[in-house]
């Protein structure tokens, strides 16, 4: 395949495997390793096809254009290390005929363990994941980063990529508190909050995603995701607003 896979990691090693695996007939697959503290680099090891880069992070963009320059190939799949591409899809990248002109998205189905999420606003998500890095690249946002389109066609790929981005409550908990403190930071003097908004924008995403998406479709995981958004959410805002009061008490 001209096709190299670019994957992100940092302490994945109950999920690194299975991506690599799915990857296997690939030439040519980056892990980009950001500070692992568990097996995640003995696993990627084991894999010929890897080329095991360790780096630092600095956002999502910057860090996902910064791991697709070691890769070989010009056109890149992004994949994340709790991400598992379906032969469907291999199928497609194998035998698709890739156009400069455009920029291809994939289908998304959502696990929370070994759950698949339905509802909740999660399944069948179209994410633009593969594109020729000579033409364009992902913009530099630290959180909601995306590939660039000007002047470019978009198209869906036929396949799907299977998400397994939580195995416990916990990680809901980690992820919440890791993204959240990303989004104050990127917006700190450029958003403003306030802790009414921080509780609005909770309470509105809670019942958005448990009312207006059905997430009670899907029993007691939707329940965990939807009350993951809310919590996210507020966190989001109230950081914010905590950030924009140390700015402003700086520049005095």
């Amino acid at each position: 395949m001209n096709i190299s896979a670019v994957v992100l990691a940092k302490n994945n090693q109950l999920t690194i495997r299975n991506t690599l695996k799915a990857l296997a007939d690939f030439d040519d697959v980056v892990v980009y390793d950001n500070g692992s503290s568990d097996d995640t680099l003995n696993i990627a090891r084991e894999f010929s096809n890897v080329n095991l880069v360790c780096g630092e992070f600095k956002g999502f963009g910057w860090t996902k254009n910064y791991a697709s320059t070691f890769a070989k190939n010009d056109w890149i799949i992004i994949v994340d290390s709790d991400e598992v591409v379906d032969k469907v899809l291999l199928e497609t990248l194998k035998t698709k005929v890739l156009d400069d002109k455009k920029v291809y998205q994939l289908n998304f189905k959502a696990f929370y363990k070994d759950i698949q999420i339905k509802y909740c606003g999660w399944n069948n998500q179209k994410i633009k994941r593969v594109y020729n890095k000579k033409i364009t690249r992902y913009n530099d946002n630290d959180v909601h980063e995306d590939i660039i389109v000007d002047g470019l066609e978009i198209e869906l790929l036929v396949g799907n990529m299977e998400h397994y981005s939580y195995d416990s409550i916990s990680s809901f908990i980690q992820k919440a508190d890791h993204y959240s403190t990303l989004f104050a930071k990127n917006n700190v003097g450029k958003k403003s909050s306030s802790p009414i908004k921080a509780l609005l924008n909770g309470k509105y995403s809670f019942i958005k995603t448990y009312i207006f998406k059905r997430g009670f479709l899907d029993g007691y995981a939707g329940l965990v995701i939807s009350f993951s958004h809310m919590v996210t959410n507020f966190y989001k805002y109230i950081k914010l607003y905590e950030l924009n009061l140390e700015n402003k008490k700086d520049k005095k």
